[in-house]
């Protein structure tokens, strides 16, 4: 589907659906996920959440958890802690660091 075509199924401009596919965009309003989860025929759990049933009433789901994205361990819970609270250009750098620091060791 265009991003024309989703607007105007919507009810935005094109502009609107251009900044929701950006990276770190502007995300829709609850009122347009809705929309966009009718429109599209993707449930609405899995459009806000990426978890869940993808499509009602079929097989294909997306994991509610997964474990590599959890803390293991106190540090690493520190770790997502700390990182959650620093913005994002700086998050940006600090997990520059850590990649580098792991393919060092």
């Amino acid at each position: 589907m265009s991003q024309q075509t989703l607007a105007n199924a919507v009810g935005v401009q094109r502009s609107a659906v251009a900044q929701w596919e950006r990276k770190n965009g502007a995300h829709p309003s609850m009122q347009h996920l809705v929309a966009i989860a009718v429109v599209t025929g993707v449930s609405l759990e899995w459009l806000g959440t990426g978890r869940g049933m993808i499509k009602p009433g079929t097989e294909i789901w997306t994991p509610a958890v997964i474990g590599e994205e959890y803390a293991q361990d106190d540090l690493e819970a520190l770790c997502l802690k700390s990182i959650r609270k620093i913005p994002l250009r700086m998050r940006e750098n600090v997990v520059a660091l850590l990649v580098l620091a792991a393919k060092s060791s």
